[in-house]
């Protein structure tokens, strides 16, 4: 009886310590059908993007280098960096700006925010730069003072308008509508009880926006508005119909000359591939300075353990 009773031990114990290594091997996916099938075709496609921008000598990528570095290509970037810095900035403070109106308790000023947003969703940036160029055809003087009955001062709208200022206000207009939207969405997205909190606290609301509100709101908004300034790069190359020789004209002008169209235009799309990839690089840095402490945390493969903020772990086992 002793021996059936010391053997039931035995296999016991060794059940449990055949479980426990069991649960220490590591987790590995297993490679179906599927995956491999999606190996093949990424292969595929490789090969097939190799094949055409590589082997094809209609690309006459001579020439798209001798114009990559050329003085007026880069006097045509120059110009367009600056015109989306311009009007970054510009539509951002707008965009801060009809935010606030559409939170705020006057009827009028929410009136005002919303019409705006309306009438920028519904028009087109394309209108919006021509009826700001050609702004001086509607209204010849800009006039300060009260309409109908006398003026202070004035000047002639052409002098105020010119090709580069109209594509500045004309796109910072068309982005401050939707940068406001976003800034709204993310005031909307933190808690009531923090702003209740900061006032019960006596907190100042610029300080609270600039101490504990301020990094969670640009945590919340930074990639829909990464997304609005890189399409604003894309957008400048619309001043073109105004005249302004930003790259996308610059690369027009040239290639109207010597009729190398495709060569050129991969040569503004290779520069519009550069700013873009800065533009999302900073993003992924402000979000990575922003976004301390919200980070989703990793369950451990192996173990099942949780790493905590102080790199120790956690768990059944440890």
């Amino acid at each position: 009886m002793s021996q059936i009773r010391r053997r039931k031990r035995e296999i016991k114990s060794t059940t449990v310590q055949d479980a426990e290594y069991t649960a220490s091997l590591p987790i590995r996916a297993r490679v179906g059908v599927g995956q491999w099938v999606t190996y093949v075709l990424g292969a595929y496609l490789l090969l097939v993007l190799v094949q055409f921008f590589v082997f094809n000598e209609n690309w006459k990528w001579e020439t798209i280098f001798s114009y990559l570095f050329s003085k007026v290509i880069i006097e045509g970037l120059l110009n367009t960096i600056s015109l989306t810095v311009l009007t970054t900035v510009l539509g951002l403070i707008i965009g801060v700006f009809t935010a606030w109106c559409r939170l705020s308790p006057y009827i009028v000023l929410r009136t005002a925010a919303v019409l705006y947003i309306w009438v920028m969703r519904a028009m087109p940036p394309l209108v919006m730069l021509l009826v700001v160029f050609f702004f001086g055809a509607l209204v010849p003087t800009l006039n300060l003072g009260v309409p109908f009955l006398f003026s202070i001062a004035e000047v002639p709208t052409n002098q105020v308008i010119s090709r580069f200022s109209a594509a500045v206000i004309g796109l910072a207009i068309y982005l401050g509508a939707y940068a406001a939207e976003i800034f709204r969405g993310g005031v909307l997205s933190l808690p009531a009880g923090q702003f209740e909190a900061c006032r019960s606290l006596g907190i100042a609301p610029i300080r609270a926006y600039q101490k504990i509100l301020g990094p969670q709101l640009i945590r919340v908004i930074t990639p829909s508005l990464a997304n609005e300034v890189i399409t604003i790069f894309k957008n400048t190359s619309l001043v073109s119909v105004i005249g302004y020789a930003e790259l996308l004209t610059t690369v027009q002008t040239i290639y109207a000359r010597n009729f190398e169209t495709i060569p050129l235009l991969m040569v503004a799309v290779i520069w519009y591939l550069v700013l873009t990839s800065i533009a999302m690089f900073g993003q992924s840095r402000l979000e990575k300075r922003f976004g301390r402490g919200f980070a989703r945390r990793k369950v451990a493969p192996k173990t099942g353990e949780v790493p905590t903020a102080s790199g120790s772990l956690t768990g059944a086992r440890k």
